[in-house]
């Protein structure tokens, strides 16, 4: 009896396009993208909801605005997809972003490896983020040159960022006095976008100072604050499940 052929029919994963699981043209990044490229070839960021809407309305037309939200509402991409976007339209000569180096209620201890490596778990959100919106090639030129850089908190103060667009992420780790100095970094012809989530702070209880900062900055109608819920996560659909009940 012949052998059968172990080469059967390509399967549609083989073939390129797979149909997402969670109904159809949904994609956890809310994206377009072109079938086999690429990740630094995404074309367009679309809101997933009203208020992801209202995010990028108010980043566009404020200087400064703030993200309150749960985990997974895309309050950091949708942040850093702006700065990129103002980046490549020339609107901005540079990105920065920063978020504090918080352990996760756990001591990692000694780090080996020099200051770069010792910061790099800490900041590998950012990264993850860039590499998500333009491509890991992308964003390792950007950095050469300088157009885009990635720091802790700590190495904003005496700072005056002019001509940038700026992203502070995980705020809530940050106390009112840090969010203080960050804003004062704020310089001419320059965006700040302030992200975290509240209720989800590693600082002892009391000390995190986003959510004083925003009840207060809602006052200021220059200033945009948007405060996304558990509607709004675009994660795992069991993310928005386990956010209700935890």
């Amino acid at each position: 009896m012949a052998k059968r052929s172990s080469r059967s029919a390509p399967s549609p994963q083989r073939e390129g396009k797979v149909e997402p699981l969670f109904g159809p043209g949904w994609h956890p990044l809310g994206v377009e993208r072109e079938a086999g490229r690429e990740q630094s070839y995404l074309r367009k960021v679309r809101p997933q909801s009203d208020n992801q809407r209202l995010l990028m309305e108010a980043i566009e037309r404020h200087s400064l605005t703030l993200a309150l939200g749960p985990a997974g509402t895309g309050k950091t991409y949708l942040a850093i997809s702006a700065a990129v976007d103002a980046l490549e339209a020339n609107r901005v000569g540079r990105i920065v972003l920063t978020r504090p180096a918080i352990e996760a209620g756990e001591s990692l201890g000694f780090l080996p490896g020099d200051l770069h490596a010792k910061l790099a778990p800490y900041l590998r959100p950012l990264y993850d983020a860039l590499n998500e919106r333009i491509g890991g090639k992308r964003v390792r030129h950007l950095m050469t040159e300088g157009a885009i850089e990635i720091a802790p908190v700590a190495y904003m103060r005496g700072r005056t960022l002019n001509n940038a667009f700026i992203v502070i992420d995980e705020a809530q780790n940050c106390t009112y006095g840090q969010i203080k100095m960050l804003l004062t970094r704020l310089g001419w012809h320059s965006t700040m976008v302030i992200t975290g989530d509240p209720d989800q702070s590693d600082l002892l209880e009391g000390l995190s100072g986003l959510s004083q900062i925003a009840e207060r900055l809602e006052r200021v109608r220059e200033i945009a604050v948007i405060r996304l819920t558990d509607g709004d996560v675009v994660r795992h659909p069991l993310v928005a499940g386990m956010l209700t009940v935890l």
